[in-house]
């Protein structure tokens, strides 16, 4: 989480990366702080599990860039098989997958005692799926595509800070 002592010290912080801003990562540090959101949490793994490609070449980069620690998984049953289970503080699952789906998984991590906060993302957009999917116990469900800041705002939820 972005912190600063002082309220003038987090404008001064924000001013100057509003100035400064020529990477994408710090134009968002700068977008995020502005609005009050938390971006940065060092220290906490997220994993990706969605049978589309293009979602795990680009979402764990998305969330480096943010500062997590980031791994994908084509599958529910990689992501079982893998050793990345108990070090998973946010899990984002597709809703629809081949075999096992993300709620699929998300019970059976239930059952095996993994309390992983959960976050869904789906590309069709029916806030009948999505009421539901909160009703089982997710944080947030996302309608792909979803903004960063959409991003930033369900991992905020997902980890709050400590």
């Amino acid at each position: 989480m972005l912190e600063c002592s002082s309220d003038a010290k987090r404008a001064d912080f924000v001013g100057y990366f509003c100035r400064h801003a020529g990477s994408p990562i710090l134009k968002r540090i700068a977008i995020y702080t502005q609005h009050g959101m938390s971006m940065v949490k060092t220290g906490l793994f997220v994993s990706v599990v969605d049978d589309d490609e293009s979602v795990r070449e680009s979402l764990p980069d998305l969330l480096k860039e943010l500062g997590f620690g980031a791994r994908a998984f084509s599958s529910a049953e990689e992501f079982l098989a893998s050793d990345a289970v108990a070090g998973t503080n946010c899990l984002i699952l597709d809703i629809a997958m081949p075999r096992m789906t993300g709620p699929d998984l998300k019970r059976e991590l239930e059952e095996r005692g993994v309390k992983t906060p959960v976050i869904f993302i789906t590309a069709r957009k029916d806030e009948a799926i999505r009421s539901r999917m909160l009703e089982v116990g997710a944080v947030e469900c996302l309608f792909k595509p979803f903004s960063d800041t959409a991003l930033v705002e369900a991992l905020n939820k997902a980890l709050p800070a400590t």
